[in-house]
Parts: structure tokens; sequence; C-alpha cells
């Protein structure tokens, strides 16, 4: 694969179909994908291309674009192109960038939320079931995806009543010495104490995998003849267990809202829109089981978005960290599904099948698909219009001159001072927008200063005491909007707030107020929320400039939403700074010498127990360590001792 990149950095006049043509000259013909960027280098646009050079021309030819691409072409003032070797090559990178970068004319899938796994540790004697987000590893089998975690969780439980596997930790196994409460409720075969062999529970975990694999007809005849054979030898207590694990099984096979007999692995994918927003469905089956559903709703222009437009780009950057199943169910037919599943099949190193069904089982299952997605949208239409309302409620009662489409919630988190960190929350008409969420480490020591910017001074670098709210509340505005002058100065972006909430009373606000007014941003309405008396919510007090302090109503909805966006900006303060507290701790002064990695840091735990005893062992203490070599005894001595190793080598 190769990267080419075409930067025309010109007068800030130079329209987008000049910087097109330029970058058309040295141009191939041959397939890949381009990017075009704006003044400062933030993706616009991501396309595909077979044959690169014809279709990039097709973006000069302004007059035939529809007003959304005017608009990006205008925008554009870079081009970047990555080469690659098949059109379906360049669909999977296509939807690799896209979900990566978000670019802002593209349909966006915006789903950062990993899917759970159900994983068999097979590393182990007595293998575990158990949920698993993010990276595989070896020595385990994994099953799904599952649409989510309760989907999971339903499913590990009934691995646990009809095949009494066992589910908890390793470190909970080896200190048992007599069996817990799953024993006792029939879900566990209790291996930790010996009530089963390793042959008898290898025999469980086989049979697992098969209904985990669709399998579940041969399963029910085996256990049959087995509860059969068992009453036949007059062992009725393993017929009656024998039976409990056959009736959990049909309860399982109940429990599926919709099935799909005959098909092993496949995804129903169906898509409606209403008022120029989408919903796309997703059934998981897995093994023929339904591993639950999920609606997503794709960001896209609400003018020129063709429903079978809007699910191709959905499918390709669905399945960029998902493997796709051999069969894929559709609502639409869709005009590119040859590439598509040329490029899945690619992916996954088998044939994927693109398939909208006309009748039977399958069309039954997209149209259930359909439905769900239908409703999922007017659900969310519904809360919109509701979000909308309060929204406007905001504008007035702060005197906006419009309903803001960008609220900015600031609050800072500390124990005294120690580990302090500042966060900015988003909202919007489409509620919390958590990508756009921001962590700031507060300086203790020296605050921020401001970016010197035309007709500006420099600031006092005033110290920061323990605890000093004011000094990080101005700390965090400074990086903020400093940062956001610089990158924007013409404020034409979409990342500034049409209102900023603080967290706090008048000292808060003034703070606020002197920082934007230094940045020359006093335009911005800034508002500070201080808790009642005995921070009793519902009695908030509101602080605006040049308006006395005042309360709303218990029951105002408006309040509501405004003590919403204040607690989810206390939460998000709260979990970073626990996180950053923890991660302190967990840190240890070895960290600190040059070349000692985890696994040293490890090995010097083990032998010496602690980072003190390591701090206090001798150069040949530490020489005896195992992993430790002479030289990096010497300087781990050295870094305790400053100067004594020198001296000691001297000695000898």
């Amino acid at each position: 694969m190769e990267q080419a990149s075409f930067n025309v950095q010109e007068h800030q006049s130079l329209e987008g179909v000049a910087v097109i043509e330029a970058a058309l000259t040295t141009m191939p013909s041959s397939p890949g994908v381009y990017r075009m960027l704006d003044a400062g280098g933030e993706a616009l646009y991501v396309g595909k291309a077979r044959h690169l050079k014809r279709r990039v021309t097709t973006y000069t030819q302004i007059a035939r674009l529809p007003e959304r691409l005017r608009r990006m072409v205008h925008a554009t003032r870079q081009m970047e192109i990555i080469t690659t070797g098949s059109e379906a090559e360049a669909l999977l990178l296509e939807a690799n960038l896209i979900k990566k970068l978000r670019p802002r004319f593209n349909i966006v899938l915006r789903d950062d939320k990993s899917y759970p796994w159900l994983v068999l540790t097979e590393d182990h004697s007595f293998p575990q079931i158990a949920k698993h987000r993010g990276e595989r590893r070896k020595g385990a089998s994994y099953w799904g995806p599952f649409a989510s975690a309760w989907a999971v969780n339903q499913t590990i439980t009934a691995l646990e009543k009809v095949f009494l596997l066992r589910s908890c930790r390793d470190t909970v196994f080896e200190s048992r010495d007599r069996p817990c409460l799953l024993h006792q409720i029939k879900r566990c075969s209790a291996p930790c104490v010996g009530r089963v062999s390793p042959e008898g529970y290898a025999a469980l975990v086989r049979d697992a995998k098969q209904f985990l694999s669709g399998e579940t007809p041969s399963i029910q005849k085996r256990l049959a003849a087995d509860m059969e054979a068992a009453a036949a030898s007059l062992e009725f207590e393993r017929a009656a267990a024998l039976r409990d694990r056959i009736r959990g099984l049909t309860h399982i096979q109940g429990q599926n809202s919709i099935n799909l007999d005959g098909v092993g692995n496949a995804d129903v994918v169906a898509l409606q829109q209403v008022a120029g927003q989408s919903c796309v469905q997703v059934f998981f089956f897995r093994g023929g089981r339904n591993n639950g559903n999920r609606p997503f709703f794709p960001s896209h222009p609400k003018d020129d978005a063709s429903p079978e437009e809007v699910l191709s780009a959905f499918l390709a950057q669905l399945y960029d960290d998902l493997p796709p199943p051999p069969l894929i169910l559709l609502s639409h037919d869709l005009a590119d599904a040859g590439l598509l599943a040329e490029a899945l099949s690619l992916k996954a190193g088998r044939k994927v099948e693109l398939h909208r069904p006309q009748r039977g089982e399958k069309r039954s299952a997209v149209e259930h698909a359909a439905t769900n997605a239908r409703e999922a949208l007017e659900r969310r239409l519904a809360e919109g219009a509701a979000q909308a309302t309060l929204l406007d409620g905001v504008g007035r009662l702060f005197e906006l001159p419009e309903p803001p489409r960008r609220i900015e919630i600031y609050d800072n988190s500390h124990i005294q001072g120690s580990h302090a960190y500042g966060v900015m929350v988003v909202a919007g008409p489409e509620g919390f927008m958590k990508g756009a969420y921001r962590k700031y480490a507060m300086d203790r020591g020296v605050r921020a200063p401001a970016l010197l910017l035309p007709g500006t001074a420099d600031m006092d670098k005033a110290p920061m005491a323990a605890g000093d709210d004011f000094a990080m509340m101005r700390q965090m505005l400074e990086r903020r909007f400093g940062r956001a002058l610089k990158e924007d100065s013409e404020r034409l972006g979409d990342s500034w707030p049409d209102l900023v909430l603080i967290d706090g009373g008048a000292g808060q606000l003034s703070v606020a107020r002197e920082v934007m007014a230094e940045l020359g941003l006093d335009d911005i309405p800034l508002v500070a929320i201080a808790k009642g008396v005995d921070r009793d919510a519902g009695r908030e007090w509101f602080h605006r400039t040049g308006v006395a302090p005042f309360q709303l109503a218990p029951r105002d909805p408006v309040l509501y939403y405004l003590q919403r966006l204040r607690d989810e900006a206390h939460r998000f303060a709260i979990t970073t700074h626990r996180a950053g507290r923890s991660k302190a701790i967990s840190k240890s002064e070895l960290d600190e010498i040059p070349g000692v990695g985890s696994a040293l840091k490890r090995r010097l735990l083990n032998h010496f127990g602690s980072a003190r005893g390591v701090r206090q062992a001798g150069l040949d203490d530490l020489r005896n360590c195992p992993g430790v070599g002479p030289s990096m005894a010497a300087r781990i001595h050295d870094h305790f001792h400053p100067g004594a190793t020198g001296a000691n080598l001297g000695k000898g």
C-alpha cells in the first residue's frame, strides 16, 4: 500500500476546486481512498474509488454537485490519497478511516462501544465461562458477538443451568474448600471441590460447545437417552438432574423471539427512515440462536442520503471491527452489494453473502427487524422533540438569541488539591455528546498562562494552592478556549459553545468572566449553578453577569434538565479523579528508573517484597536477583544512592 500527500498551502481565499485541480496533476488512476481536509487539517470527507483520478475529477464540476458537496469542496484546502490493490481493499480502508476520523460530510456510524463476547478458558483443567470485551488471548475460545451485556449474561446463566459450567474466577476456584451457592441451586457442578471428575467436566464442556455451535437437537437426544438409562439403572437422582437439564434446554429454545431454522450464523439488518433520520436494527444470530438486537443511528445529511446509500455505508463500518457472518439478510437491495460482499469476504477470509429475502422465515425476520427499527426511531424522535423543548426553555431562561445547540459544562474534582482534574461535558439537541468530553489534569504548581494572542499581554503565573477551585477553573478555561482560538481564530467551526455552565457560585463565575474577557470571548454566555442550602437539589441558585441570582420553581422541567447537565459533569469529574488517583497509587518509584520495564519490576518486587526493599538493597543483593545483570544492578543502586555505586566500584 502506497501513500501520497498533496498539500496546497495558499491564501485562505483559494477555492477548493483549485486545490483539487492541483492535486489531480499527480494523482494516479489506480484504486484507492481520498481524503478532503479543511484549513485546520480536519477531515471533511473520505471516499473510495476504483479509478482515483476519474472519481476526484467529478468534484471540479461544481455546477453538477448537490449543495452539500459544493460546501464540502469550497471548504477543502488539502487532499490526501492512499492507493490500494483493489476497490474492495479501498472500501475496507474507507470504512476504517470514516470510523476513525468521523468526517462531517460522510455517513458515519456513531458507535464507539465494544461488543461483548462469551469466552471459554481452555488453558485450565476446568474451563471457566465468562463475559469478555477487548483483545483476545491464546488458550481460550470466543463465541459471539452479542448485542448487549444482558444478552451474554443470559447465555452464561443458561450454560450454568444446563451444562453446570463454572463462572468463578481462577483465584476463587483455587481457594474454595466447599461448594458455593451456585452448586446448591444446581447451576454449577462444583469442580473446585471434586464433585465432578475432569473427564465428566470435559464432557460438559463438549456439550456446551455443541450447544453454542447450534447442535442443540443432538444434545437433547443424548441427554434423553442418558436419562432413560439412568432411570432403568434405578439412578433416580441422576435421572432427575438430567431431566432438569433437558427442561432448561427446551426453555432456552423457546425464549428466542425470532428464530432462523437451518441458518447457523447470520445477521439480520433492517433500516427505516423518518423525517430525514435513519435507524438500523441489527439482530445477531449465532449457532441458530438469537444473540440479541441493537439499534444504530448513523449520522448523515438529511436531504440527499437514500436508504440504500446509508445502509451500504453502515455495513462497511459495522464490520470494520466485527467479524462478518457468512450470511447477512438485508431490508434493501444495494447497488454495490457485489463489491461489499467481496470486501467482507476478503476481511473474513471466507465467502460472505448479502441477501434480501423475498419470502418465508428469513423475510419475516427482516420485517421483524424493520418494525423494531421504526419503533426505535419513533422513540428517538419523540425524545428529540422533548429535548428541543428543553433547549428552547434554556434559551428563553438565559435570554439567548436562539436555543443552544452546544452547551459546555465545567467541573473539577480533587482531594485537598491532590490528583486534581477538570472536565468539560458537552450536550446538544441529541443529548450528551460524549465524543466531545475532555479531561484536564491540573498543574498544582503554576497557573497555566493564556496563549499570546494579538493585542493581549502575557498573564502572571500565579501559584495555585492546594484545593484552589478558582485557580483550577481558570486553568481549565484558559487551556480549553486558548487552544480553540489557536486552532480556529475566526470561530467558524461548530465546536464553539452557545452557552457555558459552571458548577459553582459567584466566585467561579467571576473567574470565568475574567478569563473569557482576557481571551476576547466575552460574548459567550456564562452561567454558574450553585447548590442550594444544605446542597439540596431543587434549590440551586443561578448566577449571571448583570443579573441578580435567582432560583427556579422546584418542579420546573428546565431545572431538572440543568440539574442533569450539572450532575453529568460531576459524575465525569469524579470518575476521572478516581481513575487518576488509582493510577497514581499503582505507580512505583521503580517506574522512574530507566530500563526497568514491567517484567523486571515484577521480578524485583517478588524478590524484595516491596519498592522499599529494593531501595534498601545492597549492590550484591541486586545482582543476585533473577533477571538483573551487573549493569542493571548498578543502575538501580545508583538511582537510590547517587554516587555510591561508582565509589564502591572504585574501591573494588
